[in-house]
């Protein structure tokens, strides 16, 4: 019995130490970015929110995915852009990865597994508005946290000047 205990205690070591190295993190995907003035569709699982999921009405995760766009601050898409890069670097769990002025893009991980979602935000000209995804790179289900993610980062957004 107790060598059972000191194997089960060694394997919970060993798996403690490959999520903290990463073995949760999942890989990023190719096919990020703003494609004919589109995000990446939502996934086909409910892992992920989009401000365009409207865009795909048979897409079996669209009611799912809707969320709104985050709107301008300070009267221009560039602005709004930086100010929402200021809001995203102060937040401990997201790091941005790429900055253009018009596209944004960053991983969040999770504390303790070491999840990575996969954050976009692009500013759209002919809505004007920024529309955003945020997805799971791994996992089927999410339980609402890349919703919860966005609307902390709303209201951080929101809440500067």
């Amino acid at each position: 019995m107790k060598s059972v205990l000191y194997i089960l205690a060694g394997i919970l070591i060993v798996a403690t130490i490959a999520i903290q190295l990463g073995a949760l993190h999942g890989n990023r995907p190719a096919d990020l970015g703003v494609s004919k003035g589109r995000l990446k569709p939502p996934s086909a699982t409910p892992n992920s929110v989009s401000s365009q999921a409207g865009l795909y009405p048979e897409h079996p995760q669209r009611a799912y995915a809707q969320i709104q766009p985050l709107p301008l601050k300070g009267g221009s898409g560039a602005a709004s852009m930086t100010t929402l890069a200021t809001v995203l670097a102060a937040m401990p769990s997201i790091t941005v990865v790429e900055q253009r002025p018009d596209y944004l893009y960053a991983q969040a991980t999770t504390r303790w597994l070491k999840f990575t979602d996969d954050l976009e935000f692009w500013f759209d000209p002919a809505r004007g508005a920024i529309e955003l995804r945020s997805a799971s790179r791994l996992g089927g289900k999410d339980f609402g946290v890349n919703r919860q993610r966005i609307e902390a980062i709303r209201a951080a957004y929101l809440a500067q000047p």
